[in-house]
């Protein structure tokens, strides 16, 4: 640790025009630690011997003021946003976009995860806080996939090389969301460029109903996002020849593989805050449509910080300037 001498003696350097390596000599200390210092204080210009060494001690000192809580602006907007449903990485991500000119409003995703493991369950109820994952504290652990009950699936190993690359658009991974006691479902179909959500309305889990709404959701879109999709193993997707013929092409992921679909498990888990395990689910094409458009428009470290809605809408855009 450098004492008020040090910081002395490198001051006194650094007016001389001497290198970090010639202070570093004086002090003995190495140059890194200087180069840190002086960069962390001012840099050479502006360094200071004495304003340096009050800043190192209230930097030291304990318990320090939560990142989050450094400046009441950053505060009401990190809140705002929490309540909004964004990650504290899409924050993190997005307030240099959003507040390029304001250099309080900076603060990492780790700082934000920090701040809310910090908060009582109270309080973070209270303010209509809650992670994605519905933890309070930090923890491990997840439940294994389901079992996989498709018969003759065409699996992935048959697709186009191109789709592991996600350059080429057009690809997409499906599943369902089981609402209360599997009485209500909604398909999640997620384009794997764009990570765009689709939401199709069911009226059951039945094959043909499945398949339907599938070819519904998707039928409409340019030839060119209609490439193929991946599904998960499961007897909803038993009529995928039907599928194959209505819409493009249906491949399967191995069974419990669900990592070969993760952009779909990824946006199943955020679905999953607006249809928590246990309720019913809704076969409103409206509401669904809303929750989708919600979700799009959330910016992803993916597409540096973009938002799925706006890749999306270049993609379409890109096929009618061909067009």
């Amino acid at each position: 640790m450098l004492t008020l001498l040090d910081r002395e003696e490198i001051s006194r350097g650094l007016a001389e025009g001497l290198e970090f390596k010639q202070i570093a000599a004086r002090v003995g200390r190495d140059p890194s630690v200087i180069s840190r210092e002086v960069g962390r204080h001012g840099g050479r210009t502006g360094y200071r011997a004495t304003q340096a060494d009050e800043q190192a001690a209230a930097a030291r000192t304990r318990p320090k003021q939560l990142a989050v809580q450094r400046s009441p602006r950053l505060h009401a907007i990190v809140l705002d946003l929490l309540r909004k449903g964004w990650s504290p990485a899409s924050i993190a991500g997005r307030l240099p976009i959003d507040y390029p000119d304001d250099q309080a409003c900076r603060v990492s995703h780790e700082g934000i995860y920090q701040w809310i493991y910090a908060q009582p369950v109270a309080t973070l109820a209270r303010e209509l806080i809650r992670l994605r994952t519905g933890r309070t504290t930090r923890r491990g652990g997840r439940r294994p996939p389901p079992a996989p009950r498709i018969r003759e699936p065409v699996y992935i190993d048959d697709r186009p090389a191109e789709v592991a690359g996600r350059a080429v658009p057009g690809h997409w991974e499906g599943d369902l969301v089981i609402g209360k006691a599997g009485g209500s479902a909604v398909a999640t179909l997620v384009e794997r460029t764009s990570r765009f959500l689709v939401l199709a309305p069911l009226s059951g889990r039945d094959a043909l109903t499945v398949g339907d709404a599938v070819i519904a959701a998707t039928a409409g879109l340019p030839e060119h996002l209609r490439r193929s999709l991946t599904w998960d193993c499961g007897a909803e997707m038993a009529a995928h020849t039907t599928v194959t013929a209505g819409t493009m092409p249906v491949y399967f992921a191995h069974p419990h593989s669900p990592w070969e679909r993760g952009s779909n498990e990824n946006l199943n888990r955020i679905v999953r805050e607006y249809f928590p395990k246990g309720v019913e689910i809704t076969s409103d094409p409206k509401y669904l449509a809303m929750v989708a458009c919600d979700i799009n428009d959330r910016p992803r470290k993916i597409h540096n910080w973009k938002k799925p809605s706006e890749v999306f809408a270049e993609l379409l855009e890109s096929d009618a300037s061909v067009a």
